[in-house]
């Protein structure tokens, strides 16, 4: 992605989530930074950190302070499930050189894509990047009705195998939003059309010029293997 360099701005999004409103205005944001939603630390699945085993979350840092003799408080972490990012070619190779020496962790390119970019980061508003789990650990933080993009990382809650057989997976709102989703699933009119060649001087012109991206992904194809280990993910 950060080989983009046609563009000056682009938005991450993790294939379990939905767009449900236009979040064009987020391309006008200040340059220079990285722009995504905080994170919740209160699920099981960050019972390994010492955030979730004094009870402190970001999402409401008044309830549970972070104690003193810990040390300053950690930095602010987002869920990279979505973020506002500018493409660069000396951070695309800075970022698989530091890849390489930087040891595995439990939230595997999530923590490491926190750690690089924890100077540049600034939060925005939970409406752009809704994890689940904040409909039942911080309602006081949500406006359902304002959200324009849920993220569906909630165990259970991936829409094309919900049972709601898991924990918090009857509520109303989840179900509704499950409903939501496949709503949009089977929309007809949201499919996507291949736009119509034009024609000019004679000449038949794709209407969409797709060769930056094919270039830009066969480069990525050819790169050189990166060695990994599996670790679960954070969405």
């Amino acid at each position: 992605m950060l080989q983009f360099m046609e563009y000056s701005k682009m938005i991450y999004l993790d294939g379990d989530i939905q767009v449900y409103d236009n979040i064009d205005h987020l391309f006008d944001l200040p340059d220079s930074h990285l722009y995504a939603v905080m994170d919740c630390f209160c699920e099981k699945t960050w019972s390994h950190t010492p955030q979730y085993k004094i009870g402190y979350c970001q999402q409401c840092p008044e309830k549970v302070k972070w104690p003193a003799e810990m040390g300053p408080p950690p930095s602010l972490y987002f869920n990279a499930g979505m973020f506002v990012f500018e493409p660069s070619l000396a951070t695309y190779e800075d970022l698989l050189k530091r890849v390489k020496i930087t040891p595995p962790t439990p939230f595997a390119e999530q923590d490491f894509l926190n750690l690089y970019f924890r100077d540049i980061y600034k939060p925005i508003p939970n409406v752009y990047n809704l994890v689940l789990a904040m409909l039942w650990r911080h309602p006081e933080n949500v406006e359902l009705d304002k959200v324009k993009v849920v993220h569906y990382c909630a165990a259970g809650s991936k829409p094309w195998r919900y049972t709601g057989k898991e924990e918090n997976m009857q509520r109303e709102d989840i179900k509704m939003l499950v409903t939501k989703w496949w709503d949009i699933y089977k929309d007809e009119s949201l499919d996507y059309k291949k736009p119509e060649p034009v024609v000019s001087d004679g000449i038949r012109v794709e209407a969409v010029a797709l060769q930056p991206l094919v270039a830009a992904a066969m480069t990525e194809a050819k790169a050189s293997a990166v060695h990994y280990v599996a670790a679960p993910s954070a969405a």
